[in-house]
């Protein structure tokens, strides 16, 4: 066998006394990142769409692909919290994670896209009003009774109960600032994750009818006026926003386009209610014959579809500055979902969802015919 020369065989001996090398730590998981999700550069705008029947479909605002999910015999509404569609069915509700959602960080955003996923059913008195936080998800059942969820775990596809609060039938708990808010027998509570009452809002709201989460706090619908409540350190104060003189029915549920500081709301049947919080002022709008209504945002218009199929757009100040007639009249009420670009008006009779460019006329950018009928719409992604 042939020696080796001289100068290997120290190189070899000097290889083998090295120590191992410590394995590498993976690099840091980029800002905003979400696992399982991808970050896209725009916002990833789904529509989930239920006809009476009970059918469930999930149309891509992106790519128009229209996707079947597992129907929900006896719907009765669809609500969203930006991200995750609660289908109320006869006696549960039915939780989708629709696999769009934004994350504000206040002076930027991040937008996700992921699969479609179905989580399950969740036993609660149905029809059911859902909101949520980076932490918990509320839904409060008809009958007041509320299921708290874990946000990260459903976020992971698991329906986790952290805890149950009791509000008022026909109201909301509402997650904020990491507290939960509940009205009872007129007095907003503050309670803690675990349902355990830690302060009071001293200003009433009586007979309370629509809740809203803005930028500036929670509104509360009242017989008085709206009710807003806010943080600052951990104090929570409410301050209540009248209604003008006038005599005009009341607020009982509020609509906006999601985060925004100006909410609309029907006043009755022939007119509507626009809150401007920044202003802390209700201004009533007298549209005439309306089945729905919702607000652009600040400096932005009115929507309001009236009894006659006919979308209009009102100024602040009343002024109507543009009509198109979207669906024929006489139909079952329609819903209007605004984002920031684009207004979706469904046609519950025809199966067809409208898509409503409010910047230009009224224009009807695009119409999805779903088959069905079209009754209940949200949108995630927002």
């Amino acid at each position: 066998m042939k020696a080796l020369p001289l100068g290997l065989v120290a190189l070899a001996a000097s290889a083998c006394s090295q120590p191992p090398q410590a394995p590498q730590a993976p690099p840091p998981a980029p800002h905003g990142y979400v696992e399982g999700a991808e970050e896209t550069a725009e916002v990833q705008s789904r529509l989930v769409v239920a006809d009476d029947g009970g059918a469930v479909r999930m149309l891509d605002l992106l790519t128009e692909e229209v996707r079947a999910l597992e129907p929900v015999p006896g719907i009765r509404d669809v609500t969203t919290d930006g991200r995750f569609a609660y289908l109320s069915g006869a006696d549960s509700v039915r939780i989708v994670d629709s696999g769009a959602w934004t994350v504000d960080h206040g002076d930027h955003a991040h937008h996700y896209r992921a699969e479609t996923r179905e989580l399950g059913e969740l036993p609660i008195a149905t029809p059911v009003h859902a909101h949520s936080d980076k932490a918990v998800v509320a839904l409060s059942g008809s009958d007041g009774e509320t299921a708290l969820l874990d946000k990260e775990a459903l976020d992971d596809g698991q329906i986790e109960r952290t805890g149950r609060v009791r509000v008022m039938p026909g109201t909301a708990a509402v997650p904020y600032e990491q507290r939960v808010l509940a009205v009872d027998h007129g007095v907003v509570r503050v309670l803690d994750r675990d349902g355990t009452e830690t302060a009071r809002i001293t200003e009433p709201c009586n007979e309370p009818a629509g809740t809203a989460v803005t930028r500036r706090g929670v509104v509360f619908g009242c017989t008085d006026g709206a009710l807003l409540v806010s943080a600052d350190d951990g104090q929570f104060h409410g301050e209540k926003i009248a209604y003008p003189a006038g005599g005009q029915p009341r607020a009982t549920e509020f609509h906006q386009r999601p985060g925004s500081d100006t909410l609309a709301a029907l006043a009755g049947t022939d007119g509507a209610w626009l809150l401007d919080l920044s202003e802390r002022s209700f201004r009533h709008v007298p549209t005439g014959p309306v089945a729905a209504v919702n607000a652009v945002g600040a400096g932005g218009s009115l929507l309001a579809v009236g009894t006659d199929g006919i979308v209009r757009a009102y100024r602040e100040d009343g002024t109507e500055i543009a009509r198109n007639q979207v669906i024929a009249p006489g139909g079952p009420p329609p819903s209007i979902r605004i984002d920031t670009s684009r207004a979706y008006v469904n046609d519950v009779t025809a199966g067809t969802v409208h898509e409503i460019d409010y910047n230009d006329g009224l224009r009807i950018a695009r119409s999805f015919r779903l088959g069905g009928r079209a009754s209940h719409v949200v949108e995630t992604g927002r």
